[in-house]
């Protein structure tokens, strides 16, 4: 009798699960839509506003993001009540404990998502690198509520309540192990071909970035590549990698080649190694037109118009940050143009190739040419001089 009775159990789990599996999925229901814009390395950035605060403000948006999170400096600008916490949060350059705004409103155009806590950091670095306030950063917190649409064509997010998404025809969906953070199978090829886990992180004005450790261990890179110092910025504050090339990343059938490649000399093991080799950053994901879909576990990619765009592979050694209203040297690596071109450190930038509007984005773009002669007007000692720089290849 109790064989009889489990069978009918079984029987019945069986049947129910039939059932679950045939249930239609609703419809995707379309929420709002806006517009963002771009920093330099395709990192995106939207506005929106925090619980009763009229002010609108800057927001970068990052899968590579665990949570959701605020800048200090702006927590104190607006009074917002803080409460420190043993929570810790582990970015490029370090660990640290943070505070925590809780039960606060992100009020974006045409939508409002409730009680959301806020994790605090100090993004002043991440303003001097952009020449723009950054506010905060959106991550897990918000993309596991929602089907996020980004077009880089027209500059435009949609947002989506879950349910059955319609994917538009010519692209490919990927379906990366999800934790709090996106992570997706790559194939990497330079001296051979080898498939890794990388973190999916639109956060990341690069376009690849490896872990020295699984660059050593797979020993992915040809010996003759010579990787030169460059400076880069992380949570911790300004820190040198080494850059370089690789000579194709495929992403589902996408392939790229000779991709520039970040080497960070992982302390903190940001990267998770060997779980992960590293993360794939928004200078390439910027190529395609973007579904992300965490409530559903998959990125729907299509290719746009910046498909083909070159990448950048000026070298110049020169470290320019935006500092109290002024655009100002802050890196100058040994032996490299910039220091040949005999910049110090302090330099204030006034113009670029005679471009004189203190944008710091204006300004790199025109320093991303390789083997150009760029001329620059510093100010030093309250002196005005002209420095000549010749940008190199890292071809």
């Amino acid at each position: 009798m109790k064989n009889i009775i489990c069978g009918i159990l079984f029987l019945f789990a069986i049947i129910s699960i039939k059932a679950q599996e045939i249930l239609p999925q609703r419809e995707a229901r379309f929420i709002t839509r806006f517009p963002f814009k771009q920093f330099s390395g395709g990192v995106m950035v939207l506005q929106a506003k925090i619980g009763n605060i009229p002010d609108t403000l800057n927001f970068i948006l990052d899968t590579g993001s665990g949570g959701i999170s605020l800048d200090s400096a702006t927590c104190t600008e607006f009074n917002i009540p803080t409460k420190p916490t043993d929570t810790t949060i582990t970015g490029i350059g370090g660990i640290k404990k943070v505070s925590f705004v809780f039960d606060h409103d992100l009020l974006l155009p045409g939508l409002s998502v409730r009680h959301l806590n806020f994790h605090v950091n100090n993004y002043e670095v991440l303003t001097s690198v952009y020449g723009e306030k950054v506010d905060g950063i959106i991550g897990y917190s918000f993309f596991r509520r929602f089907i996020v649409k980004i077009d880089f064509d027209s500059s435009m997010i949609e947002i989506f309540a879950p349910g059955k998404m319609p994917y538009p025809d010519g692209g490919t969906i990927l379906h990366p192990a999800f934790t709090n953070l996106p992570i997706q199978w790559l194939e990497v090829k330079d001296r051979k071909r080898l498939g890794y886990n990388f973190y999916f992180d639109t956060g990341a004005g690069l376009c690849l970035l490896l872990s020295e450790q699984f660059a050593k261990d797979s020993a992915i890179l040809l010996s003759k590549r010579k990787p030169v110092l460059t400076q880069a910025e992380g949570m911790a504050g300004r820190l040198q990698m080494r850059l370089t090339l690789i000579k194709e990343v495929k992403i589902g059938p996408y392939r790229f080649k000779q991709v520039p490649v970040y080497l960070y000399k992982d302390d903190f093991n940001v990267t998770s190694y060997p779980f992960t080799g590293g993360l794939l950053g928004n200078d390439l994901l910027r190529r395609f037109n973007m579904i992300i879909n965490y409530p559903n576990r998959e990125i729907h990619l299509l290719p746009n118009k910046h498909f083909n765009d070159d990448f950048d592979y000026a070298y110049t050694g020169l470290g320019l940050y935006y500092v109290d209203g002024k655009i100002v040297v802050e890196d100058v690596i040994p032996n490299s143009p910039a220091d040949k071109a005999h910049f110090k450190v302090n330099d204030e930038i006034i113009s670029v190739n005679k471009n004189f509007s203190n944008n710091l984005q204006a300004y790199k773009q025109i320093l991303q040419r390789p083997y150009e002669t760029i001329h620059i007007v510093i100010r030093r000692n309250g002196e005005l001089k002209d420095l000549t720089i010749n940008t190199l290849s890292i071809r």
